[in-house]
């Protein structure tokens, strides 16, 4: 009777939930940005071994094959069949989609344009979130999120020249996809554990990245370096599979719309890890910005649902 009373309970919002689960909500989040944060340097040095398609389709399978391996030796059910409409828009926008298009705009964008993609996507989550789910954030909210979007876009431009490159199309189309996956994966995550949402989309890509994997092996050359290797082995391990993994389950704990403002901080981080992995230069506007962006996180995350 206890199970049939919590089955028909009106759900409590993210927002309704305890604080110590919203404080570890917003910590899993922010490992998630942290781990993302990384990506773009990881990928600069695996593009020195691993040519585009087969560095994507290579760091697909390793995450599968982890992500399988978790699923199988925890002996994970089979989601039901209304989940895998949404697990496919997961596949199609963080397995598959925003890992290629960054990829090849990598080859001719430094790491700070392409950061610029990272700037934009915490808006363009919450707008898709508030089309999908129908969250309907505060004035205040919006407000934060607009300027620390505009912080954000301001200092990237200006950090990349202010100049517009060829990768932009795949930039920009790698945000639109990414923000799907993000917003359907948190939703899942609500039904589902996070770690079986990415494991559960990563196995789904398998009939595509194993022949795509060995396609481009045969055509692109290998070069492995220390480098090349640690890049492909965070891309595959770190930011496709454990950092998705945290990011849904905070996502899933304190809301799509106010996670999605933590990735205001990525484009920061990965300017960080360029100067130290990559040896790009910052200009001195970058603790400004930090301090701008840190700002409009606190007011998100502050501002009501």
């Amino acid at each position: 009777m206890a199970q049939i009373g919590i089955a028909v309970s009106t759900p409590r919002t993210p927002e309704q939930g305890p604080p110590a689960d919203r404080r570890s909500g917003t910590l899993q989040a922010a490992l998630g940005v942290t781990a993302f944060s990384l990506t773009f340097p990881a990928t600069a040095w695996g593009l020195e071994g691993f040519g585009p398609w087969s560095l994507v389709a290579v760091r697909s399978v390793l995450a599968a094959v982890i992500a399988g391996g978790c699923l199988l030796a925890l002996r994970v059910p089979v989601p039901a069949r209304r989940h895998w409409a949404g697990l496919a828009v997961v596949a199609a926008g963080v397995v598959l989609g925003f890992p290629l298009l960054t990829t090849l705009a990598l080859q001719t964008s430094t790491t700070a344009h392409a950061a610029v993609v990272v700037g934009l996507l915490p808006l363009t989550t919450a707008l898709l979130s508030a089309l999908r789910t129908g969250a309907r954030p505060s004035r205040m909210f919006w407000g934060a999120a607009l300027a620390g979007a505009a912080a954000v876009i301001a200092f990237t431009v200006q950090q990349s020249g202010g100049a517009l490159s060829s990768a932009d199309a795949y930039l920009f189309g790698a945000l639109l996809i990414c923000a799907a996956g993000y917003t359907e994966g948190g939703r899942l995550a609500r039904t589902m554990p996070g770690w079986q949402v990415i494991g559960w989309a990563l196995v789904l890509c398998l009939p595509l990245s194993v022949p795509g994997a060995l396609v481009a092996l045969s055509y692109e050359p290998v070069r492995l370096s220390a480098h090349s290797v640690a890049g492909l082995l965070w891309v595959a391990a770190g930011s496709q599979f454990l950092g998705l993994v945290v990011w849904y389950r905070g996502m899933a704990a304190i809301g799509i719309p106010k996670a999605s403002q933590l990735q205001l901080a990525q484009p920061l981080l990965t300017l960080v890890w360029s100067v130290l992995l990559l040896g790009e230069q910052l200009t001195p506007a970058a603790p400004l910005t930090a301090a701008a962006v840190l700002i409009c996180i606190a007011l998100t995350q502050r501002a009501r649902g």
